[in-house]
């Protein structure tokens, strides 16, 4: 019986989610029942379907990778390899990002800053009390979470840099234990790990359906206007997360991995679109690593190391819009940014997306940090407000193909076989 692959399936819903929001808009009711509250029901069902999946299914599988390599040199040199990949193409992305930026000037027109004729697109007292007091200071606290005083707490609070921190160690000290112990450890956990698998199928088969009411909703709610008074801002965020999309990773995938990109591109399509609709790596997750191992044919041994972290500390695409946004609200008010400055702007937000929450708009946060930094007023959010679900949804799918990248880079570099090869099973 003929059946449409998933990503086909996520792809027809995100084309009717359009038509269905244009149509029925915030107001429209059938029986006294909205269809914006409707789509609002739907979306966060799925949402917090995949939430409950992360928790359970990072630990399980970091604890298992990690207790499966085994030896601290193994580790180390997979930590690396890791680690070194995340920090080289969040810079890639950043001065991507301080390129398109600085040649299109999308915060200056024909009249000088466009301040006083874009206006405020939003509450911008909402948002400054969202993030008061946050300021440079606030970097330290992200290495201060990776060691939590509650593992508990962290797992609750959604703290993934502790919850990541903490499932390192336990796998790597499980191996250090009896083997008697340790095999019943692992045992433990490799079950726990393909019992939460099974769950992510099952909760993967109504995507379809979140996906719809997620989209539907943000297009029912903002419509096409909300791009008109900052089309020039939105142009160059998606022109320079598409360089970095479609240009760095495929040239770092065939001549680092030596891998045919476009089958990468096929095999990561369900996490692609998921995470566009959910504008969340964290929710992705799941999703991001059946893809991974499934269609792209990395080892569970890599990737439940290198994604997980990945979700966490690998921000490419927020850290290209942390830039090009700073950037665009000191053209707006017509401040000069000179090369010291625009270093300070690439440091920061190198540091602060490693630390931004892999939920939608947190990088409004890490946004506010890098204002203060360098002296901008924090009422420039306002300005981006705007236009900031549509790129979230956009520099979160380029976050998560990242992560997948590296699975596939550091998967080929630890010397594994038949990944993105001609019998692999990318749909």
């Amino acid at each position: 019986m003929f059946k449409l692959k998933l990503h086909w399936q996520i792809l027809i819903a995100l084309g009717l989610a359009i038509v269905a929001g244009l149509l029925t808009g915030k107001e429209s009711t059938l029986f006294g029942i909205s269809f914006y509250a409707t789509y609002e029901f739907f979306g966060a069902l799925f949402l917090n379907a995949l939430k409950m999946l992360i928790v359970p299914l990072i630990v399980s599988s970091i604890i298992v990778g990690i207790a499966g390599i085994g030896s601290s040199g193994a580790l180390g040199r997979l930590g690396g390899k890791t680690l070194l990949y995340y920090a080289t193409t969040s810079l890639f992305a950043i001065l991507i990002g301080l390129v398109v930026v600085n040649v299109i000037q999308p915060g200056v027109d024909d009249q000088g800053p466009v301040k006083e004729r874009i206006g405020f697109s939003a509450d911008t007292g909402a948002i400054e009390a969202k993030v008061a007091g946050k300021g440079a200071g606030d970097i330290v606290d992200v290495f201060l979470r990776m060691v939590p005083t509650n593992i508990v707490g962290a797992a609750a609070d959604g703290q993934m840099l502790g919850l990541i921190f903490f499932s390192l160690l336990f796998g790597f000290f499980m191996t250090k234990i009896q083997e008697a112990y340790a095999e019943s450890q692992f045992n433990f956990w490799q079950g726990v790990y393909e019992t939460m698998m099974h769950i992510t199928d099952w909760v993967m088969r109504f995507a379809p359906i979140g996906v719809f009411a997620l989209v539907a909703k943000v297009v029912a709610s903002t419509g096409f206007d909300a791009f008109v008074p900052l089309l020039w801002f939105f142009f160059s965020v998606v022109l320079a997360l598409a360089f970095h999309f479609f240009i760095t990773m495929p040239l770092l995938l065939r001549f680092v991995a030596g891998v045919n990109p476009l089958r990468h591109y096929r095999a990561m399509m369900p996490a692609l679109l998921t995470s566009f609709s959910t504008a969340s790596s964290s929710a992705t997750l799941p999703i991001t690593m059946e893809c991974v191992e499934k269609n792209a044919g990395v080892s569970n041994r890599t990737s439940s190391f290198v994604l997980p972290l990945g979700a966490t500390v690998n921000m490419d695409g927020t850290a290209l819009y942390e830039c090009v946004a700073a950037m665009f609200i000191a053209q707006a008010y017509g401040i000069e940014l000179g090369f010291a400055t625009q270093f300070t702007i690439v440091v920061v937000a190198l540091l602060t997306s490693i630390g931004v929450a892999g939920i939608p708009a947190a990088s409004l946060v890490a946004i506010s940090i890098i204002l203060a930094t360098i002296g901008l007023p924090a009422e420039g959010l306002g300005l981006i407000l705007a236009v900031d679900r549509i790129l979230d949804m956009m520099r979160t799918s380029t976050n998560v193909f990242s992560d997948s990248c590296g699975a596939v880079i550091i998967g080929r570099l630890q010397g594994e076989e038949g990944i993105l090869q001609e019998d692999s099973r990318a749909n």
